[in-house]
């Protein structure tokens, strides 16, 4: 079973920079997928980013290609997500999330097998 622990969340300027972190624990990470995905007031949970643990492999929702990197650190067992320009429009609870699902499943998907517990970020215009 995996779990995930995230960090790093808080205010920032619109502009600005962010970067989460997320601690994963437990076995067989090579057949998962990590991820991250956010959620606004009032909308629905949505794909923001996902990188295959065993190659790296990346791929992001549109809005926020170019400006945010997701990565991984295999010796930590540590996935980031690094946001740059952040827009009001970022401001969400954001949630990491493991899936053994091919990415391109997965990013179509509100659903994933594991998740963290959330991360809030507040961006002001």
């Amino acid at each position: 079973q995996v779990q995930l622990v995230e960090s790093g969340g808080g205010l920032v300027q619109a502009g600005g920079s962010l970067r989460l972190s997320c601690v994963v624990s437990g076995r067989t990470l090579n057949t998962y997928a990590m991820g991250w995905f956010r959620q606004a007031p009032g909308k629905e949970r949505e794909f923001v980013a996902a990188i295959r643990w065993s190659t790296a492999y990346t791929t992001y929702e549109d809005s926020v290609t170019g400006r945010f990197t997701i990565s991984r650190d295999a010796a930590k067992n540590t996935v980031f997500l690094q946001m740059n320009s952040l827009k009001p429009e970022d401001t969400a609870v954001y949630y990491c999330a493991a899936d053994r699902r091919p990415m391109a499943i997965w990013a179509r998907d509100r659903y994933s097998e594991v998740w963290g517990q959330g991360t809030l970020v507040t961006v002001s215009s």
